[in-house]
């Protein structure tokens, strides 16, 4: 009964186990698009140290040139959000990645041969760092609120997307060039849109679109400014280290850029593969009691971490 109302374009009803209900297609694609566009946002990060000796950048320049699609991507999602509340995740979506293939295939035309042309990479690159705030909406919709921390988590598991990024980059651009990387990286942006064409549906429970000054209320909760700090330390390290580390690992311990991208391959794993567990225990213990757990480890382990050799 529940294959037959998902097909029907009706969100089964709460009670109804997970994977009979919501819209596997629709969850597979947001992972998909997710996961590939994560791969390319983070993409300047293992490059770095090979654009940064092409081009002749200072270290403040290398730091600002990884920094900058993720800043651009904290800002684009703010957008993004309220584009999916407005006209609906997938068309939101579909535009993103319109705008993202675009870019690269100019960039991989016309070539990267200058400090400003790698900030404005970094600007486009930004839209699909966005792309969280189009996925897990258009998963989770899709989903009674029991089962949505683990619809989230498994859409948001494409941030494993970052690991392909740092173990075949670096190892593509010693073989072809660094710009090249982004003609590349372009056939699996191909492959994902047009999976998410033809798979990914919007809910039939969309939210009614709210007015600009409803937005605006939200900064008046205090709750919102808490969860941003948690989510900035949270998610937010985990960006930065993930685009930083491959530098870290080259210019700290000089190792090729190649090993570098490997090291932080396995950092970036680590951190994608908890992702559903964490939606799961979110779902059962609630979100605020496995964020403080989440905390409490996180500062046990990096309490270690700082005092190791």
């Amino acid at each position: 009964m529940a294959s037959l109302l998902v097909a029907s374009g009706t969100r089964p009803a709460a009670g109804t186990g997970f994977w009979q209900s919501g819209h596997r297609p629709t969850l597979f694609a947001a992972f998909f698009y997710f996961d590939i566009s994560f791969m390319v946002w983070v993409l300047l990060g293992p490059l770095a140290p090979i654009i940064s000796k092409d081009l002749g950048l200072s270290p403040a320049q290398k730091g600002l040139m990884v920094a900058i699609p993720t800043l651009a991507g904290a800002v684009l999602r703010f957008i993004n959000g309220f584009l999916v509340d407005r006209i609906g995740p997938k068309l939101t979506g579909t535009i993103s990645q319109v705008i993202v293939i675009a870019g690269m295939a100019t960039a991989w035309q016309l070539g990267v041969h200058s400090y400003a042309a790698t900030l404005a990479l970094g600007v486009v690159l930004g839209f699909a760092g966005a792309s969280f705030a189009i996925a897990l909406p258009l998963a989770s919709r899709w989903y009674p609120a029991e089962h949505q921390g683990k619809a989230m988590g498994i859409a948001g598991m494409g941030n494993s997307g970052t690991v392909f990024a740092s173990l075949f980059a670096a190892l593509l651009a010693k073989a072809v060039g660094w710009t090249n990387v982004l003609g590349f990286a372009l056939i699996p942006l191909g492959l994902a849109f047009v999976v998410y064409l033809f798979a990914a549906k919007d809910s039939p429970d969309q939210p009614a679109p709210q007015s600009t000054a409803a937005y605006a209320r939200v900064l008046g909760e205090g709750d919102c400014w808490w969860f941003m700090l948690f989510y900035g330390v949270t998610f937010g390290g985990f960006v930065g280290l993930s685009s930083s580390l491959p530098t870290f690992y080259a210019d700290g311990f000089g190792v090729t850029p190649i090993i570098a991208g490997y090291c932080t391959a396995a950092a970036v794993f680590a951190g994608s593969l908890v992702r559903p567990l964490g939606g799961a225990l979110a779902d059962r213990f609630g979100g605020i009691r496995t964020l403080t757990w989440v905390y409490a480890v996180a500062a046990a382990l990096l309490g270690v971490i700082a005092v190791g050799p």
